[in-house]
């Protein structure tokens, strides 16, 4: 259910914002930003115009758009045409304002960007480390990062070779390993370091990235030395892996006092600072 409605302001106007918990999607009023662009006395109404366009030219942009309770100017809550961040894209393509050609500018670089990466996979590996650097992450840090960005492509490869598909059984098998040895699907950990669109690995400790990898490439091996034949065999492998990494995390708290899975995210600091900021764990702590 969408909630966290938000009021962002864009030069002098304001765009209603709602993220949805449930796709983790952030989605935009469409007739604030039609104001924002255009600066239309009637952004109801030329919205109203231009989605009578798009549809006699084929888009599926104003088919594809929900409608979802946001709050008016009396303060009651109405329901509203928006837009998630790729429907925002498409329809700022679409809109004649010199307020909008910066955008379409930068998304054509983006689109070029991506082509060249495809043409050229070492790019992505390039960007990614600058982008890392630029944010301040250690070098340490980014070198598991990468390494665990391999190791969950060996798996995921290994997945497409037995014949499962990207999408819901990659995303459940996933969930399956991170709740296996961290406690928590992949919602309910990146609520736990107070994520939302943000990744969970480039939130995730030194600890928690090597962890991570060790129940995905004991995943990966377990499959390849067995023969699964059907998804429940995927889901148990998913479960033999991570319960490797499971029980040295577990180990590891003995040893230390101190819990692996944290709130620690990127806003606190991580990578930046050693894992010192670790919670403590409680004592006799039953893992349930």
């Amino acid at each position: 259910m969408p909630e966290n409605t938000q009021i962002k302001i864009f030069e002098d106007k304001k765009v209603r914002t709602i993220w949805d918990k449930e796709t983790e999607e952030w989605y935009f009023s469409v007739v604030d930003v039609i104001a924002v662009l255009t600066d239309s006395p009637n952004p109801r109404k030329y919205w109203s115009v231009l989605k009578t366009r798009l549809k006699s030219e084929g888009s599926e942009l104003t088919t594809n758009c929900s409608q979802l309770k946001m709050p008016s100017s009396d303060g009651k809550m109405y329901k509203t045409d928006v837009a998630n961040t790729e429907q925002l894209f498409r329809l700022i393509q679409s809109v004649p304002s010199p307020k909008a050609e910066p955008f379409k500018l930068w998304m054509a670089q983006v689109a070029k960007e991506r082509i060249d990466e495809i043409q050229d996979p070492e790019l992505t590996i390039n960007r990614a480390l600058q982008e890392y650097r630029t944010l301040g992450y250690s070098e340490n840090w980014i070198n598991q990062r990468l390494k665990s960005i391999e190791i969950r492509k060996d798996l995921t490869d290994e997945w497409k070779k037995r014949g499962l598909q990207e999408g819901v059984q990659f995303a459940t098998l996933t969930d399956i390993i991170y709740k296996t040895w961290a406690g928590k699907t992949a919602k309910e950990y990146k609520a736990f370091k107070g994520l939302k669109k943000e990744n969970l690995r480039d939130n995730m400790t030194n600890k928690e990235l090597v962890l991570n990898m060790l129940a995905e490439i004991s995943t990966k091996e377990i499959s390849e030395s067995g023969n699964p034949q059907d998804f429940s065999d995927h889901i148990q492998n998913a479960v033999d892996g991570a319960t490797i990494a499971r029980n040295a995390r577990l180990e590891l708290e003995q040893k230390t006092g101190k819990a692996v899975v944290t709130p620690l995210n990127a806003r606190d600091g991580i990578g930046l600072i050693a894992d010192t900021k670790a919670s403590v764990l409680p004592t006799n702590e039953e893992e349930k």
